[in-house]
């Protein structure tokens, strides 16, 4: 099916003279027979025959310009082309708006995603607000790592064939270019599964273009990896001005399968500023998708340049992963956080409650003095309240109890006692009380850390929205409000005026 459409597409948009037949139309040829009956049966199956040599002739020329996009034959019959040219003839496909391709589109293959793959189209109400809220122009290199469908891309597309209206007519040379630049040489994506990939480069040829940039890999390689599965030298390190991206939830990198892991700062444990035993970086053997598609963000993204990120709550919230978002804080400018509601993604098949983060990336030398900054902060704390001496005082207190205080309490053969399980219980309750009283004194010192930490950081407004309503139910039926649209102007003007300005 969807190869006819594209043999469709590419009908509508070869030239031809005035008068000159389509190809992709029912032409009835003559039959030959006995009889009335005879005579019809065999026009017909020459009508159907010589448009199936049509239509894949068609689809041969389509398949030289995309080899990689179209690998397979066409595998219907004469008689199942013919019905479908009999839907599609009359439609002008290159002339059906943007909006009402997509959305048919996304109708077709939303099976095809869900039967096949569990992946999921990000709701189109979520991508429309992304995009508009953010300052693409066409100038703009912009990147999705993870691009599913190309549902992102297209909108960024969009947002710039608007731009081109503002400054040419529609109908102009001039308007094509300018669109059509930015979708050829600006527009990037990444998607890790083959068919998935193909459907977006699909999905954006029926927009009129824009898949030359999105190629088949994991979007957590290097750059340099990228380049050489790709032979596409534009994925480079500090080259984005924007990222906009829905990554994949809740599955783990293993450093057994993905070498590429230790090559992560999120892929290492590092000891907390509080750590008494030096011990040192060490490798994670896992870590989540979404945590690492943050950090590889931040290595495409140029100084100044943007990243919205559809992320599970967990990141923002949970206590395990306050590394994650202290190395946010050295990274990027916080721009917004936009709670989705749990609904947001339970018709596409995930209850994940999630939201919007939009960023902005700082520059090295902004990154390392907010790193010094914090350093220096921690040593004064831990200065001033005299940590390791605190520290060692509660060490030598338990080795002391451990030695001495056990004569004290038990006669007898000391040496056989402690191969006792009574022993073994009293040695644990012992160690476990010291622990406490060491863990409550980095607590404490934590705490006051975060607080002078609050008024140490350089201090700016961070725009915050919770979305209750956007636009749809959570089977995915459309709903009267779309809160997005309210938040999303509101964003748009807050970037504008308090974030684009800024130095990085």
């Amino acid at each position: 099916m969807d190869k006819l459409i594209f043999c469709k597409i590419w009908d509508e948009r070869k030239p031809r003279k005035i008068g000159t037949p389509y190809d992709f139309q029912i032409i009835t040829e003559q039959g030959v027979g006995k009889t009335p009956q005879e005579v019809e049966a065999d026009a017909l199956k020459k009508t159907n025959a010589k448009l199936f040599e049509r239509i894949t002739e068609l689809y041969e020329e389509g398949r030289k310009k995309d080899p990689e996009v179209f690998r397979d034959n066409i595998r219907l019959t004469p008689e199942r082309a013919r019905t479908i040219v009999e839907y599609l003839q009359d439609i002008n496909l290159n002339k059906t708006d943007l909006d009402s391709k997509g959305r048919a589109f996304e109708t077709f293959m939303d099976s095809f995603f869900r039967g096949s793959f569990g992946q999921y189209f990000t709701p189109r109400p979520i991508v429309k607000f992304i995009v508009d809220v953010l300052p693409i122009t066409h100038d703009s290199l912009v990147l999705d790592t993870s691009c599913g469908s190309g549902g992102f891309l297209l909108h960024a597309l969009e947002k710039v064939r608007q731009e081109a209206s503002e400054f040419y007519e529609p109908t102009s040379k001039e308007h094509w270019q300018h669109w059509h630049d930015f979708a050829e040489k600006k527009l990037y994506g990444i998607e890790i599964n083959e068919q998935i990939s193909r459907a977006a480069k699909m999905n954006m040829i029926i927009h009129d273009d824009g898949h030359t940039n999105v190629i088949t890999a994991d979007g957590l390689l290097t750059a340099k990896r990228l380049q050489e599965i790709s032979k596409n030298l534009g994925f480079q390190y500090g080259r984005f001005d924007f990222i906009i991206t829905n990554p994949p939830f809740g599955s783990a990198v293993k450093l057994t399968e993905k070498s590429y892991l230790k090559t992560y700062s999120f892929g290492k444990k590092d000891t907390t500023w509080l750590d008494l035993k030096n011990s040192g970086v060490k490798n994670r053997d896992t870590q989540s998708t979404e945590v690492l598609f943050i950090e590889q963000c931040h290595q495409f993204l140029t100084d100044g340049g943007y990243l919205a990120i559809v992320i599970p709550d967990g990141v923002l919230t949970n206590s395990s992963l306050q590394y994650v978002r202290d190395q946010i804080e050295d990274w990027y400018r916080i721009v917004a956080v936009v709670s989705l509601p749990q609904t947001a993604f339970t018709a596409t098949g995930a209850g994940v409650k999630s939201s919007v983060l939009f960023l902005r990336k700082y520059s090295t030398k902004t990154t390392d003095a907010l790193k010094n900054l914090k350093r220096q902060l921690q040593d004064t704390i831990k200065k001033e309240n005299r940590y390791q001496v605190e520290a060692a005082q509660i060490e030598k207190t338990k080795k002391h109890v451990l030695d001495n205080a056990l004569g004290a309490e038990f006669s007898g053969d000391l040496a056989a006692f402690k191969k006792t399980e009574q022993y073994k219980a009293w040695k644990s309750e012992k160690t476990a009380e010291f622990t406490e009283q060491l863990n409550e004194l980095k607590e404490r010192l934590e705490e006051l850390y975060m607080q002078r930490k609050q008024g140490a950081l350089p201090d700016y407004s961070i725009f915050m929205a919770i979305a209750e309503d956007i636009g749809y139910d959570a089977t995915g039926k459309p709903t009267s409000t779309n809160e997005l649209t309210v938040i999303g102007a509101e964003l748009a003007r807050f970037i504008k005026e308090e974030v684009n300005h800024e130095s990085f």
